[in-house]
């Protein structure tokens, strides 16, 4: 069993070179994912230089931790959007949901992608009363909102609809990298940002140790990396989940289902479906969502995702973990933040969708094209005040519970936090007890670091920055490395 994404677990046929030297283009995209992918692949036929860089391998970061569904039947959240706002934002929400898969489905077809793409009924079920009248309320909005709703009275109650998808994320996107690089975009690969400069019409974007001149930037990273002008750790929090990948033989009618939940939230998210995949069928199932701040403990977590899958006598070959921005108000940040910067972020656990969305969205605003959906995810929208304390307080939350208790019970003496000259550091023994020195404090906002005993990581417990064991950054929001200048304190 590998702790890693079976997406991941693919031979990458192309790879794309370091940035080595100072550049100038139109368009620079930051993040290659599906946001930044999507994005370069509406703009690589126009008379635009476009450069895409990735802090690591592009498709591998948060894209490539999803469970590849393609679908708008997204737990409760028309009814939630709906109670916030109004019916009228609810259905401009649904449809952009359906437009992102008619975008997906055109691209396959015209680009003739080959990434394990079909046609799947989409179901949402309940498993408790409450669930039920949930989802009861959820599938009379759909109704008024035109959607063809199926209802079905086992086990407690489910409603699915038919023209939903799902696919291989990585091997979508990694397609579409090959037909950008191929025009007139320009992938690098681990290439870490550090530092956005506006200056009188354009940009200077710094990495280590060279700049990238540019009119436009998109932040198509996870988290964006910048404090101001968004002040992104106001808008939501992090939401952490679970995930596996169980080789099965398994024939039954249900391989073309996708099974979606996630209505309670002091529940947390209940999610699977089967892939078919090379003759192989695997049984992708994700449980255990928590809010990132509430569960520190990683190797309960992976354990208590593996015993629920024992009960089932499933053995998984794959597990890992993910995290989701969940806004205060149930929909994502696309974009202009500010004279020619853009976003896309806070995609709520439906990436795919609103990543292929906001690919379509920051393009069209860069080319001045009109976009009926630019509106509703206007980054720099008012949002609920009530909303925005309860996310003070939760990051607030981590920040204060790791400087009190830095050194947790459950890591068995292999972790220690302590101080080397006066500089807070955490030090892992490895299985052949070498140590690794890094500084315990996040760039990004100064939080302490848990460390990932299942994954190997140092993880940042306010807003899900990532560090390898030597302290080289792996994932935002944070653009530093804490690499300690030696391991022989």
């Amino acid at each position: 069993m590998e702790y890693k994404s079976i997406w991941s677990d693919i031979k990458r046929e192309d790879s794309y070179s370091k940035l080595n030297e100072n550049i100038s283009c139109d368009v620079l995209i930051i993040g290659g994912g599906i946001t930044g992918i999507s994005t370069a692949y509406h703009l690589c036929d126009k008379d635009l230089k476009i450069v895409l860089v990735d802090r690591s391998i592009i498709t591998n970061s948060t894209s490539a931790k999803n469970t590849g569904k393609i679908t708008y039947l997204q737990g409760n959240i028309y009814s939630k959007i709906k109670n916030l706002y109004n019916l009228e934002k609810a259905k401009m929400y649904l449809n952009s949901q359906k437009e992102a898969i008619r975008l997906i489905d055109g691209i396959i077809n015209k680009e003739n992608i080959n990434c394990d793409y079909q046609k799947q009924k989409s179901i949402l079920f309940a498993t408790s009363l409450k669930e039920k009248k949930l989802i009861q309320k959820e599938k009379e909005l759909l109704t008024k909102m035109g959607i063809k709703v199926e209802e079905e009275k086992s086990p407690v109650y489910n409603i699915s609809v038919n023209d939903t998808y799902y696919f291989h994320p990585v091997k979508y996107l990694l397609s579409l990298a090959k037909i950008i690089s191929e025009k007139n975009v320009t992938i690098y690969e681990n290439t870490l940002i550090r530092n956005i400069e506006e200056k009188d019409n354009f940009y200077l974007t710094s990495t280590k140790n060279y700049k990238i001149k540019s009119k436009y930037v998109v932040i198509a990273t996870h988290y964006p990396f910048f404090l101001i002008p968004l002040f992104f750790p106001l808008k939501g929090y992090i939401e952490k989940s679970y995930l596996s990948a169980s080789l099965v033989n398994n024939n039954n009618n249900n391989n073309n289902n996708n099974y979606t939940s996630g209505i309670t939230p002091n529940k947390g998210s209940i999610s699977f479906r089967f892939h078919n995949t090379n003759n192989n069928n695997y049984f992708i199932y994700l449980n255990g969502t928590h809010k990132l701040m509430n569960k520190y403990n990683n190797r309960k977590n992976f354990n208590n995702l593996s015993n629920l899958l024992l009960k089932k006598n499933i053995i998984p070959n794959y597990m890992w973990s993910n995290c989701d921005i969940i806004t205060n108000d149930y929909l994502p940040y696309i974009g202009k933040v500010k004279n020619n910067l853009f976003i896309g972020t806070g995609y709520n656990t439906w990436g795919i969708t609103n990543g292929t969305i906001a690919g379509k969205i920051i393009s069209d605003l860069i080319l001045n094209n009109k976009n009926i959906y630019s509106d509703i995810f206007n980054p720099n929208r008012s949002t609920p005040l009530m909303s925005i304390l309860t996310d003070v307080i939760s990051s607030a939350k981590p920040y204060i519970e790791n400087k009190i208790i830095k050194n947790k019970n459950y890591l068995k003496g292999r972790v220690l936090f302590t101080k080397i000259k006066g500089k807070d550091v955490g030090i892992y023994y490895d299985d052949n007890n070498k140590k690794h020195i890094v500084y315990n404090k996040c760039p990004h906002l100064k939080c302490n670091l848990i460390f990932n005993e299942i994954e190997k990581t140092w993880d940042c417990p306010c807003h899900s920055s990532r560090f390898d064991l030597d302290g080289f950054c792996i994932k935002g929001p944070s653009n530093y490395d804490i690499t300690h200048k030696s391991n022989n304190p």
